[in-house]
């Protein structure tokens, strides 16, 4: 089974990690030193844009950590930037025996403008209404809630768009070596497995810092 710490696990040590990273495509002549515990992937392409961060959560609906990161950390973070911080979030199944319906609920409705009505309403119905298995009368209730007509939702996760999105996710995770849930991919190539709400604000102010530095 992968690897599940939790967001607001121990400390791993004491020491401050920092790294220089150059951020390509965004004409960035001096480098920025980026503050708290992460990992520069040096394989993946940086996708920084000046005076914004974009965050993405790498989750299981069916995790708890995922649950209380994503209840609790985001709007944390949220708060604390602001509209300098983009968050999405891209599932990634670890726990067993489940299936993949949430998933492909979550995918339709990101394209139907109602991703995170959805993200929320599934984390809900899964954790505190301890409703395992999501069947078509309780998809409609949840469509409904968040807004959205369950026709042509019905009609979008027929088509296998949502699923196909979803592989690509988990294909995305597969190939940064994604060993936990959650787990946070900022900017595209600094990958955070400390998801600690603290360790998560200085490294995204160390970033935004960094803009500053620019000639």
């Amino acid at each position: 089974m992968v690897k599940n710490r939790g967001w607001q696990g121990r400390l791993i040590g004491t020491m401050v990690v920092t790294a220089a990273l150059g951020f390509a495509g965004v004409g960035w002549a001096g480098k920025a030193e980026l503050k708290g515990k992460f990992e520069i992937l040096k394989d993946e392409v940086s996708t920084h844009k000046p005076g914004k961060v974009q965050l993405v959560e790498f989750a299981d609906f069916y995790c708890p950590h995922c649950h209380r990161f994503d209840g609790e950390g985001v709007p944390l973070l949220e708060k604390e930037f602001g509209k300098k911080l983009e968050v999405t979030m891209v599932g990634y199944p670890v726990m067993p025996g489940k299936l993949p319906t949430a998933f492909d609920m979550y995918e339709q409705a990101k394209t139907m403008g109602k991703g995170d009505e959805m993200k929320r309403v599934l984390f809900r119905i899964i954790h505190k209404d301890k409703i395992g298995i999501i069947d078509r009368t309780i998809r409609e209730l949840l469509i409904r809630e968040v807004g959205l007509d369950p026709v042509a939702f019905e009609a979008g996760l027929a088509s296998a768009k949502p699923a196909r999105a979803f592989e690509e996710g988990r294909k995305w995770g597969d190939r940064i070596k994604v060993q936990q849930t959650p787990t946070v991919l900022l900017d595209g190539n600094i990958k955070v497995e400390q998801i600690d709400p603290e360790n998560l604000k200085v490294l995204i102010q160390s970033i935004l810092d960094g803009d500053g530095k620019r000639p």
